[in-house]
């Protein structure tokens, strides 16, 4: 999966198309990550030890993978991912603009 954690996405499809957000937590094993603000659902939480206050909370739940596409930082384009080899390392690069992400 090319998409880690504090990546800068944009929502293709669903409920909050258009939506730009940042992942929370990604999923490999899964091919779904969990954005800020998006995809967010009402749970009912009883009071615990953990949580004080019990309620109505809001909670992220997860968005597949494909239905995502990476921010470019230098573009500001949604992009698909290459891979490149720098000095042995394996590197994120825009495939419009070809910079590093």
């Amino acid at each position: 999966m090319r998409i880690h954690k504090g990546d800068q996405v944009i929502v293709l499809s669903g409920k909050d198309k258009g939506k730009k957000a940042e992942v929370v937590r990604a999923f490999p094993a899964e091919h779904k990550v969990i954005l800020e603000g998006v995809n967010v659902a009402k749970r009912h939480a009883k009071p615990t030890r953990a949580t004080q206050q019990g309620g109505v909370i809001d909670k992220f739940m997860p968005v597949h993978v494909s239905s995502v596409a990476l921010l470019c930082k230098s573009c500001d384009q949604p992009t698909r991912v290459g891979m490149q080899m720098d000095d042995g390392v394996k590197v994120r690069i825009c495939r419009k603009c070809g910079a590093a992400l």
